[in-house]
C-alpha cells in the first residue's frame, strides 16, 4: 500500500501518511536489532568479577587490621610520653619523681589510662623511686587481643624505651 493510494481517506493529508509509514518502518529496524543482539553479563564473568573482588578483600583486611593495630600503638606512646613529662615536672618542683604532692603520682603510684582507653599506663613499687622511674603502659580490651608484637611499651627517666613482645624493633 503506497502513501499515495491513501491519499482518499478523510481528514489525512500526504504529509501525515507519508510521516505514520516511516515511522512504522523505523519500528521494524528497531525490533529487528534488538531481537538479534542479547544483553547483559554471562555467569562465567560475574563469577571472575566476584574472584576479584574475594581476592582484593582477602588481601585488603588483613593489612587494615594491621593499620589499625599500628595506630593504637601511638596511643600508649604519647600517654608514655606525657606521663615521662609530668614526672619530670614533678622532679623539677620536689626533686623526687615519687612525691605524693605531686598531681600524677598517686598513694599506689602511677595509674593512667590513655585517652583513647587502649593502654593503661602504670609504674609503681621500685618502678617509681625518688630518682628513677620506668612507665609501662599495657594494652587493654581488643588492643591486647590484636597487638602480639608489642605486649607493653616502656619508658625510663632517661628516655630509653622498650617493649616486650613477638617483634619489639616495630615498636616504637
Amino acid at each position: 500500500m503506497s502513501p499515495t493510494s491513501l491519499a482518499g481517506y478523510p481528514g489525512t493529508s500526504s504529509s501525515q501518511i507519508k510521516g505514520s509509514v516511516s515511522s512504522i518502518q523505523l519500528g521494524r529496524n528497531l525490533n529487528k536489532s534488538i531481537g538479534s543482539k542479547q544483553a547483559g553479563f554471562t555467569l562465567i564473568e560475574l563469577m571472575i568479577v566476584v574472584a576479584i573482588i574475594g581476592i582484593l578483600a582477602a588481601i585488603a583486611v588483613p593489612q587494615y587490621s594491621d593499620y589499625v593495630t599500628r595506630s593504637r600503638r601511638t596511643d600508649g606512646q604519647s600517654t608514655l610520653l606525657q606521663m615521662a613529662q609530668q614526672l619530670e615536672r614533678c622532679y623539677t618542683q620536689f626533686s623526687a619523681y615519687n612525691k605524693t604532692s605531686c598531681a600524677v603520682v598517686g598513694t599506689g603510684g602511677v595509674s593512667e589510662t590513655s585517652p583513647e582507653g587502649y593502654y593503661v599506663i602504670a609504674a609503681a613499687g621500685s618502678a617509681l623511686a625518688a630518682s628513677t622511674f620506668t612507665l609501662t603502659a599495657t594494652p587493654q580490651g581488643a588492643q591486647a587481643s590484636n597487638d602480639s608484637d608489642c605486649t607493653t611499651l616502656t619508658l625510663t627517666h632517661l628516655g630509653v624505651q622498650g617493649a616486650t613482645g613477638a617483634d619489639t624493633d616495630s615498636c616504637w
